[in-house]
């Protein structure tokens, strides 16, 4: 099996400082909001596990993401309790709204593209937890979000991974680089908030 080359998992817009430093400005915001992205995530990988129960890669890969993200939930939620700060409102996640309005319907292209979305959300999560890691004054919050960065890392190679065995080289190298450019023009597009998205 080809390996898919490191350029084509490369994301093609980079957030500027102007997010990193709108998040430092709102610190509280983006924990809530991180918190939120955190329990979607979660609840992502069991919506994959029940859609797929005939895919023995996803159900298992998916049962352990889903038991991961929910740990990285209460760790925010230990975060925001330490600085006084209580779950609030849960947003809507423009990002993720308008990358899944480009997932195609029929079932098989719904699955790659599921997928490899999914894998494109991670890789832009891992980027903008390490910015957060990097630049963040706070030692505590820069371990933890350089921590988080890696996870994310590894969660972007997974999903790469599962759509590997079930899909060609071809076929996955074909629509990455559609979704790709997709996903840049609305990371792009979108204001910068205190927020993952």
């Amino acid at each position: 099996m080809k390996d898919i080359p490191q350029d084509l998992l490369s994301l093609r817009f980079s957030t500027p400082p102007a997010w990193t430093e709108t998040v430092l400005n709102d610190f509280n915001s983006f924990l809530n909001d991180h918190a939120q992205a955190e329990k979607k995530a979660s609840g992502m990988a069991m919506s994959m596990l029940c859609h797929y129960p005939d895919k023995k890669a996803i159900v298992s890969a998916m049962a352990e993401l889903a038991i991961e993200e929910l740990a990285h939930f209460r760790e925010v939620i230990k975060l925001m309790q330490a600085r006084g700060l209580q779950l609030g409102k849960d947003e809507k996640d423009l990002y993720i709204h308008q990358i899944r309005g480009h997932l195609r319907k029929e079932s098989a292209d719904y699955l790659l593209d599921r997928l490899l979305t999914a894998a494109i959300i991670e890789a832009r999560g891992c980027e903008r937890f390490a910015l957060v890691g990097e630049l963040h004054p706070e030692v505590d919050l820069k371990n933890f979000y350089g921590q988080i960065a890696e996870s994310e890392k590894k969660h972007h190679l997974l999903f790469i991974d599962l759509a590997r065995a079930y899909f060609s080289f071809e076929v996955i190298s074909a629509r990455l680089d559609q979704l790709l450019d997709i996903e840049a023009a609305i990371a792009e597009s979108l204001p910068c908030r205190p927020a993952l998205h």
